[in-house]
């Protein structure tokens, strides 16, 4: 499994596909791949997360990350394990959750907003911190977590982030980002998300 920074490194964005279904895993996911992305999160929130990401994990690269989002059990972290998944990033910090998933060499996004949570989440041992929802809070924000936060400390931007304005969390101090319904949505066929992707990248 190839490491968070290096990963962020080449390529730093995520894409979230949430409503992904197994029919149209693989091709999206090469898609996906083909132009870049080194980590893809599906949630688990919608019906098939885990047949999508077994598929993903099992035809995609070994250099891409595969796993789920929406995590919010310890439960669903052995589940997302036994597909064969890498990562877990959940909406909110749950020490019991972080720790299971380093326990199984499994990498660690919970969401954070507050200093308060993001110094929880990294006592727990988490691997990166997803800001959620980004777009509620703001680039200003985001700029002064960098400012008290350890400094090897990657944040990542999720919610209302976007093909076009994604430079701008970046620049702003976010280690990578987030992108959902502006790469995918249910319904998309493999010809839009291409289109999609093939204008930006």
């Amino acid at each position: 499994m190839s490491s968070l920074a290096d990963s962020f490194s080449s390529f730093p964005l995520i894409a979230i596909l949430r409503g992904l279904t197994p029919i149209h895993a693989v091709d999206v996911g090469k898609a996906l791949y083909d132009v870049g992305f080194r980590m893809i999160e599906v949630p688990l929130n919608r019906n098939y997360a885990l047949e999508s990401i077994e598929l993903l994990a099992n035809h995609l690269p070994n250099d891409c990350i595969v796993g789920a989002g929406t995590v919010l059990t310890t439960e669903d972290v052995k589940a997302v394990k036994a597909a064969g998944g890498q990562l877990v990033v959940s909406p909110n910090v749950n020490p019991e959750v972080i720790t299971l998933t380093r326990n199984c060499s499994m990498l660690s996004l919970p969401g954070v907003a507050t200093p308060t949570e993001a110094f929880n989440a990294i006592e727990a041992g988490a691997h990166g911190l997803k800001v959620f929802p980004a777009s509620s809070y703001g680039f200003d924000h985001l700029k002064a977590l960098t400012t008290v936060l350890p400094q090897n400390t990657p944040l990542i931007a999720v919610g209302g982030v976007t093909l076009d304005n994604y430079p701008q969390w970046l620049s702003a101090g976010a280690k990578a980002v987030g992108i959902g319904s502006d790469i995918f949505k249910t319904g998309d066929s493999l010809s839009d998300i291409e289109q999609r992707l093939n204008l930006h990248f």
